[in-house]
């Protein structure tokens, strides 16, 4: 089972045509995707919404989670629930449109290539951003290049959210250890999995900014990223099973 871990904060006007976009892609190519709403109990009836949609379609699934704990803490609740269902394939996606569904057969084919992870890179030669202002798009960049740097990671787009893992993968980072709420927990994610040895690469991707709703970016979470690299850098721990 192939399964798409897909956290929301009131999504409520994205979430359905979000999950029809991904059983469309997923008819038209014969994949076997289940999809794993995790709701932070959202005040915009987005809970409801999945609700509902679950009802609608066998392959889709509802966790609702009591609160806001912030999008690390969500997916960690979302992997650990599709873990013990038996995913074999675990996807990271965003429930707002801004991930195109399009690409999750050039994820499993590089998964069947041998790749341990897939990240959905904007910054590599076919990737890119559309309807970002460019002080939006300078802020994601240079926090991608601080990361890699500090961290000294050989890849391109450490803060984006489109991924594909291994349940091996999943398996053997210490998710205990993860205490990342914001986008940081994008690059913890990358950092433990390189640094245990699992093999990681790049697909292209073209990020379309929401059209719909609110970014959940603010200036708590991206401090959080800025000093959890430092941390990482001199954790031991992250880099052993």
């Amino acid at each position: 089972m192939n399964t798409i871990v897909l956290p929301t904060y009131n999504e409520r006007d994205n979430l359905r045509h979000a999950v029809v976009r991904i059983r469309e892609v997923a008819d038209g190519h014969d994949l076997q995707l289940h999809t794993l709403i995790v709701d932070d109990d959202s005040p915009d009836g987005t809970g409801e919404v999945a609700d509902g949609l679950a009802t609608e379609y066998p392959d889709v699934e509802v966790l609702h989670r009591a609160g806001k704990e912030g999008l690390g803490k969500a997916y960690l609740a979302g992997f650990r629930h599709a873990l013990d269902a038996g995913a074999d394939l675990l996807f990271e996606m965003d429930a707002d449109l801004s991930h195109d569904a399009s690409y999750l057969p050039h994820f499993l084919d590089l998964i069947d290539k041998g790749a341990d992870v897939v990240l959905g890179s904007r910054y590599v030669r076919g990737g890119g951003v559309e309807n970002w202002t460019l002080s939006r798009k300078a802020l994601s960049r240079g926090g991608c290049l601080y990361a890699q740097t500090v961290l000294g990671l050989p890849y391109h787009d450490l803060t984006g959210g489109f991924k594909c893992f291994r349940r091996a993968v999943l398996e053997t980072i210490d998710l205990d250890a993860i205490d990342t709420k914001g986008y940081g927990f994008q690059i913890e994610m990358t950092y433990r999995a390189h640094k245990l040895g699992f093999r990681i690469v790049e697909l292209p991707i073209i990020f379309v900014d929401r059209k719909v709703g609110e970014s959940k970016m603010s200036n708590d979470i991206f401090v959080e990223a800025l000093v959890n690299v430092w941390r990482l850098r001199f954790d031991r721990g992250a880099t052993h099973a």
